[in-house]
């Protein structure tokens, strides 16, 4: 108990600097100390819960946010979905380009006012499976030697704009809400500044960015659709700070009040409160208000009804009783084509046949494909000492990317034909509420711009699926030239053939046969079935599609 009363002691030493409108909040504050057994240790989150409102969120404590990327777990798991935060949604069209903007949600609010657990709770309500939570931590300036210094002695002001990239983070946010991918920085609060890998995001359906100054920049604001503001009283947000920076930064209780009566509460009252007249929906006590956050989705839903596009029926309509384009090649239906086509197409092979046949289908379809990369004349010389003029490949490298989970059974074929290929994968499956394809996974090799890209995937019935792994390698995501992309896929429906054309003229499409007629469920007629189901030897459900994919198999 002496300890505490040192504690205290201390705490009332720093009292004396602080202004005198501040006190109740800072005797609200010292009622936190005096919990805690000793003044160095972490602050006992138990006791310090008591002196909050009784409000059970059911979420984890709130951690400093950073934006989530592709080599991160889910953002959240709720009851009937995982919410991804590495994707994109299927808002292409049949030309290839982004339909309609991500609907963007701005969250303002003072510092610890609850704003990541509104945040989470909105997207909780919310159901829908792809969503970037992006935070204004993120994008703090990095700061010189003499910042530093002050900063260590809690003297320099985060809580001013000046201290914000603003030019980044409005630049980044455009971008996302475009649907193309981006690099976001990594702030260290322990070094103040910015780590050097930086974390890869990409589009979605919704993005909530949240942040004390969100509601500050004008260009900012232009990108919201939709503005909140995070209204908590100021004592809860005082302790709530306390407890994170004494537990979470080990940071001393004198200093953050320093800074709180210094820079923090000046801040809030001259650039944050005033945003408050900018927001569409204040939400009184944050992450508790299930009020408010209904209301909220509520609107989200409606707008988002209004975005949505059937990628696939699009399709389907588009492109009728044109010719085949110039783009498209197809293996000679030679004997020996036509007769293992037979064998794969037969229901009643079993899977070791249709596992041996498609396999030599494969490795024709790949020989074909490597005879339209750019090639130049090259001169050897033969054992008997004579010149040979022969051919080598044009290019800096080949690189193979497989649509999961059947573009995965074409590896083997490329390997037996490129030494040292190397291998990317892209999952994606389809959605089963909308029939909609979504971007699950993605692993692509470095520098990959300038290479020349085999995209394998077994059957493209709309092409849906296949549009999608086009854009992902293109422009504003890896730089792969549209006219070093090869498509190449088994079995292929004219409407995936007319589809992946016209959105991407350049790219080179290859199959070995091409079938007329898609159903209404979007499968290929007469066609050969769930390809990845017969070769795997696992079952399809009811309304698999020709394009679905399942989990990978590696």
């Amino acid at each position: 108990m002496a300890h505490t009363h040192g504690s205290a002691a201390k705490l009332t030493t720093g009292l004396n600097a602080c202004s005198r409108n501040s006190l109740y909040s800072l005797s609200y504050a010292l009622k936190v100390v005096c919990l805690q057994q000793s003044y160095s240790a972490s602050l006992d989150k138990g006791s310090l819960d008591r002196l909050l409102p009784s409000v059970s969120t059911g979420l984890s404590p709130r951690k400093r946010t950073t934006s989530q990327c592709k080599s991160e777990p889910p953002l959240l798991r709720t009851s009937k979905r995982t919410i991804y935060t590495a994707g994109r949604p299927p808002w292409y069209n049949e030309h290839g380009t982004q339909s309609k903007e991500a609907f963007v949600i701005g969250l303002c609010g003072g510092s610890a006012s609850g704003k990541t657990t509104v945040a989470r709770k909105i997207i909780e309500a919310l159901d829908v499976p792809w969503v970037v939570l992006l935070s204004m931590d993120s994008f703090y300036k990095v700061l010189s030697p003499e910042q530093q210094t002050l900063a260590a002695s809690n003297d320099y002001n985060f809580d001013h704009p000046d201290a914000f990239d603003f030019d980044l983070l409005t630049h980044i946010l455009r971008k996302l809400k475009q649907g193309k991918s981006v690099k976001i920085p990594v702030y260290d609060f322990t070094t103040h500044g910015r780590q050097k890998e930086w974390k890869t995001v990409y589009g979605a359906s919704v993005i909530i960015f949240e942040g004390i100054m969100s509601f500050v920049d004008k260009e900012l604001l232009k990108l919201l659709d939709m503005k909140i503001f995070v209204d908590t009283d100021s004592d809860i947000r005082l302790v709530r700070r306390l407890r994170r920076d004494i537990s979470e930064r080990g940071r001393d209780i004198v200093g953050v009040i320093k800074q709180y009566n210094k820079f923090v509460k000046p801040a809030f009252e001259q650039y944050i409160e005033p945003t408050m007249r900018l927001a569409d929906i204040v939400v009184p006590r944050g992450g508790g208000n299930m009020v408010a956050i209904d209301l909220i989705v509520q609107h989200v839903h409606s707008q988002l009804e209004k975005r949505e596009l059937s990628v696939r029926a699009a399709l389907a309509s588009a492109h009728q009783a044109q010719p085949l384009p110039q783009t498209l090649s197809v293996l000679e239906s030679t004997p020996q084509v036509r007769g293992m086509h037979t064998i794969i197409r037969n229901k009643e092979t079993s899977r070791d046949e249709f596992i041996f046949y498609s396999k030599r289908l494969m490795r024709l379809l790949i020989e074909r494909a490597l005879s339209f990369l750019p090639s130049q004349i090259h001169v050897v010389q033969t054992p008997q000492g004579e010149d040979y003029e022969g051919r080598t490949f044009h290019g800096k490298r080949i690189t193979g990317v497989s649509i999961l989970r059947a573009g995965e059974t074409m590896e083997p074929a490329l390997r037996a034909v490129c030494k040292d290929v190397r291998i990317g994968k892209i999952l994606i499956q389809t959605n089963q509420d909308t029939g909609e394809p979504e971007l699950h996974y993605l692993r692509l090799p470095k520098d990959i711009s300038e290479d020349h890209v085999i995209l394998m995937d077994c059957t493209v019935s709309t092409g849906a699926a296949a549009m999608m792994a086009v854009r992902v390698l293109l422009v504003g995501d890896h730089d792969v030239q549209e006219d070093k992309i090869l498509l190449v896929s088994l079995l292929m429906a004219e409407m995936g053939v007319h589809s992946v054309a016209y959105a991407f003229p350049q790219v080179k499409i290859i199959t070995t046969a091409v079938d007329k007629k898609v159903n209404d469920l979007f499968h290929i007629i007469p066609g050969i079935g769930n390809f990845g189901d017969r070769y795997f030897g696992t079952d399809a459900p009811p309304d698999w599609s020709d394009e679905e994919m399942d989990e990978p198999s590696y």
